[in-house]
């Protein structure tokens, strides 16, 4: 069987990741691979269901009110769902399945987190707004990853019907004309920049640069590369960052912080996928205007 060293585990880390993964996260996660890599044969799969297991165990100490307990078990969760993926990347052992089961598995933590949560704390104190706020976090979250998948299938069926020569050759609404295509690699793995097929490889085919028309996208990006060069995403405040705040912050903080954190960390998120969804609008208005009646509608069949 062969040695992975450090440096393979490092190589298959995301080129971009959010924030809190790359630096509270993945310096953990890796150094946990490399021994998992080594000397088991733990399987992908072995990992996810281990990471929900923690992940039960993690709401039950919320339900009962152990909430450091709760957020250890939750942060141990999230870095073995982390570790899968490394082992799944440095030996290619994924499989369709895992990916489903890793998803599955993402929603029934969170949920059973949240509701956790909101019994524990309601029947502590009796506040009604605990209640509120598991159900408000269960929500979000699923909301966000339905809305994820199905923006990227509009994406697709545009991309689709606009290939072609001549096609896609239009700049991004936000973006402007001029940018340079050395910056491709500093925007890859981004939704915030690569909502817009022109900022992938459509835009070598339709031969265009572009350069930002405002002084608030110059700054943008000039953000944007510098995050890029340390591998964070420039949306900083994604899901990841919201379960980090609902159910580690907040409960080492105190059961004080977990109303407003959880609120504070909601509207970002929930203001977050509001910009995406305008991103998404104006690309389509842009690029789709003559999509067939049937293709928009087959888009979320």
């Amino acid at each position: 069987m062969r040695t992975y060293s450090l440096d393979d585990v490092y190589e298959t880390r995301k080129r971009r990741d959010s924030w809190w993964t790359v630096y509270f996260v993945d310096p953990v996660a890796c150094r946990v691979a490399l021994p998992v890599a080594n000397h088991t044969r733990i399987t992908p799969n072995g990992l996810t269901v281990l990471s929900l297991v923690l992940g039960v165990v993690s709401a039950a100490c919320f339900a009962s009110n152990q909430l450091i307990a709760g957020a250890g078990f939750f942060y141990l969760s999230f870095m073995i769902d982390c570790v899968d993926g490394k082992i799944a990347r440095l030996k290619g052992t994924g499989t369709p399945f895992g990916l489903w089961l890793d998803y599955v598995g993402d929603r029934i933590r969170v949920v059973l987190c949240a509701a956790g949560l909101a019994y524990g704390q309601y029947a502590l104190t009796g506040d009604v707004r605990y209640v509120v706020l598991g159900a408000a976090v269960a929500v979000l979250d699923l909301f966000r990853y339905v809305n994820a998948p199905q923006m990227k299938r509009v994406r697709e069926a545009v991309r689709e019907e606009r290939e072609g020569p001549g096609g896609l050759d239009d700049p991004d609404p936000l973006m402007g004309p001029g940018r340079l295509p050395a910056d491709d690699h500093l925007l890859e793995e981004d939704p915030l920049l690569a909502a817009d097929p022109l900022l992938g490889p459509e835009r070598e085919r339709a031969g265009r640069v572009s350069r930002p028309r405002s002084l608030f996208f110059r700054l943008f990006r000039r953000l944007n590369r510098f995050l890029a060069r340390h591998r964070v995403r420039s949306h900083l405040v994604s899901g990841i960052e919201f379960h980090a705040a609902v159910f580690v912050i907040a409960p080492l903080a105190g059961a004080w912080a977990l109303i407003p954190l959880a609120a504070l960390s909601g509207l970002l998120l929930l203001a977050n996928e509001v910009f995406l969804v305008y991103r998404m609008w104006l690309f389509t208005r842009r690029h789709g205007a003559g999509s067939p009646q049937e293709s928009r509608e087959h888009v979320l069949v």
